[in-house]
């Protein structure tokens, strides 16, 4: 009897054993993973933000626009660059204004329709005020003015006022702004001879055919320079007469830039007050343009 129930007990315990391992064994559920810190938001070293600069960015960015083809006021050099004494005053300008300055040539005419197209900001190329001009753009002061002045053979007896002229013949250039003040001034008084070109009338003068000409102090300086005018020379006095000759040379802008106007006129005000303005004057001129 109790061998009979052993063996029982064995068979009962080896069908429990069977049972338990036909039944797969259940895992615990894994937590959800968590996202990445780098993509929940950006670390702190992203985050900040790189070195300052230790340059000042500048207060304007300009281009400035010349016809380069007035030497020595404004021309090309070797590198085919603007240059001259309106290109120099620009420059001086620019480091005053603190301004990021570009400078491009453009054919005379299509200087004031490209900076009313914004093709450029600024233009310098020896344009006289006028009234027509300030109707289309906003102009800066002068920067310089040439007067009108004569010149006559070296020697000549007219070294003084332009009364010793009376009852001389005088070249002019017709349909200009010095034969109007001649026209005012000596109409009844002296033989005015009017040429096409001021070249002519230069000419003129070299061959005896007029005792003087009266024109731009500037030019005729420029034209007694060279091999033919260096017969003659500046005499008289300088003719300023803003009614008839003008009142200058100005820079033109957009009418809107107001802030890069102002800058410019300041920035030609300190060159003046402090003598750059002289020091560039000097390196072309023997005489003040201002």
């Amino acid at each position: 009897m109790r061998l009979l129930l052993a063996l029982l007990a064995v068979l009962i315990a080896a069908a429990g054993t069977s049972s338990a391992q036909q039944q797969p064994q259940q895992q615990p559920p894994k937590p959800a993973a968590k996202p990445p810190a780098a993509a929940a938001k950006p670390t702190a070293a992203a985050a900040k933000p790189g070195p300052k600069s230790p340059f000042t960015p500048p207060a304007f960015k300009i281009t400035v626009a010349t016809e380069a083809a007035f030497p020595p006021f404004n021309y090309l050099d070797r590198k085919g660059i603007p240059a001259g004494f309106e290109m120099e005053l620009a420059q001086e300008a620019c480091q005053r204004m603190k301004a990021e300055c570009e400078f491009a040539a453009f054919k005379w005419d299509d200087l004031i329709p490209g900076l009313l197209d914004k093709k450029f900001d600024v233009i310098m190329s020896s344009m006289e005020v006028t009234s027509e001009r300030r109707k289309r753009m906003s102009l800066s002061r002068r920067y310089y003015l040439s007067p009108g002045a004569f010149i006559a053979t070296k020697g000549a007896p007219f070294d003084g006022p332009p009364s010793l002229l009376r009852n001389k013949r005088i070249g002019i250039q017709k349909d200009s702004t010095h034969a109007d003040w001649a026209d005012k001034s000596f109409r009844r008084s002296a033989q005015l001879k009017r040429y096409n070109t001021l070249a002519e009338a230069l000419h003129a003068l070299t061959i005896d055919e007029v005792d003087a000409v009266f024109g731009d102090k500037a030019q005729l300086w420029l034209w007694s320079q060279k091999a033919e005018g260096k017969c003659c020379e500046l005499v008289g006095q300088d003719i300023k007469d803003n009614q008839t000759l003008g009142i200058g040379v100005a820079a033109g802008m957009r009418r809107e830039d107001v802030k890069l106007r102002d800058a410019f006129n300041k920035a030609l005000g300190e060159m003046v007050s402090d003598g750059t303005y002289k020091k560039i004057n000097e390196k072309y001129f023997p005489f003040t343009l201002n």
